[in-house]
């Protein structure tokens, strides 16, 4: 048994059980609510060597519910109720996944007020140690966000882990933004300036590409920081399928592993209208799909998250639904 694994997870709120339609008990009736199982160690190790010769590693749910960094940001609040959404959404699928899922449960960060800050960085710090604990163990590993805040609580995990010591590491953005803002605090729109301060802090380089960037939503000062830190980015009026998958290979190359965060408001906002900041042009989500499918492909894939989902401004759970079906297509 891996040792990590063996050690309770920091987390706030235990998984609950889900729900879903009933269409019957064998195997061909599964939908997601029947196969994902409560987190439990020794069922994780158990599942983790039993991957050993499919290669198809357990995949570990894990809710981050914040608000606080897109407050800071001052956008529009309500993701941290997003985690429930996703999983309600999720539930109801047809299961085909051809490995073991679990859930975490949640890690909850504390909201702040005018005055006030919240405890964004000691959530981010919980929920880096879960995922670095849970990447250790074998798992892959997905967290449900969140605003994206929740990526710098990914990037702390996927630093952490072993599994990253020695090879080279990207990270992918499907995002309409850089997030690279330079503030006195942290905030959903600071996660990539801050992997690339904590990157050039160990001698290192960040390797960050973004696929959807709107060029009215970032100001010129965010693309000269661009620039200043070599992002590989691609516009979202340049986005078609081909640019799209031809950009990710691009990236692949040269890199051992990825890790991949998708921010909803990179869509349409007629495809996605719940999340803090919706796109006026947005990139079709058959693209979006055939990039995850692309880097899952490579076989590169460590972690990955899914941010700014708001079901406070979601419409009949347009955006939760797409969320799920993107949760689907990584784990896939």
């Amino acid at each position: 048994m891996n040792e990590v694994s063996s050690l309770a997870l920091p987390v706030d709120i235990e998984p609950s059980p889900w729900s879903g339609r009933h269409d019957g008990d064998g195997p061909e009736h599964r939908r997601w609510w029947q196969a994902v199982r409560p987190y439990a160690a020794l069922e994780l190790d158990e599942a983790v060597a039993a991957s050993s010769a499919s290669g198809r590693r357990p995949a570990v749910l894990l809710g981050f519910r914040s608000d606080e960094g897109v407050r800071r940001n001052k956008g529009r609040t309500g993701a941290s109720a997003a985690p429930t959404a996703v999983r309600s959404a999720l539930g109801p699928l047809a299961f085909h996944l051809e490995r073991e899922v679990f859930d975490a449960g949640d890690v909850i960060v504390e909201t702040g007020r005018e005055g006030e800050p919240g405890d964004l960085e000691g959530g981010q710090e919980r929920c880096g140690d879960v995922i670095a604990s849970l990447l250790d163990a074998g798992a892959l590993t997905v967290t449900l966000g969140g605003g994206h805040e929740t990526a710098f609580a990914s990037y702390l995990g996927v630093a952490d882990t072993e599994r990253t010591s020695g090879v080279r590491v990207g990270v992918l953005n499907l995002d309409a933004h850089f997030d690279l803002r330079a503030e006195d605090r942290a905030s959903s729109g600071t996660p990539f300036l801050q992997m690339a301060r904590a990157e050039a802090a160990a001698g290192r380089t960040l390797e960050y590409a973004v696929v959807g960037i709107s060029r009215p939503n970032n100001t010129l000062a965010l693309f000269r920081r661009a620039d200043e830190l070599g992002v590989r980015y691609l516009l979202d009026e340049y986005a078609t399928r081909e640019t799209a998958e031809s950009f990710v290979e691009d990236f692949l190359e040269g890199l051992d592993a990825v890790y991949l965060t998708i921010d909803l408001d990179v869509l349409p906002a007629d495809v996605a209208p719940g999340v803090s900041a919706p796109a006026t042009l947005g990139v079709p989500l058959e693209v979006i799909v055939a990039v995850v499918r692309r880097l899952v492909a490579s076989g590169k894939l460590l972690h990955a998250d899914i941010a700014e989902l708001n079901p406070t401004y979601d419409l009949d759970s347009r955006t939760a639904r797409v969320a799920a079906r993107l949760v689907d297509t990584i784990l896939t």
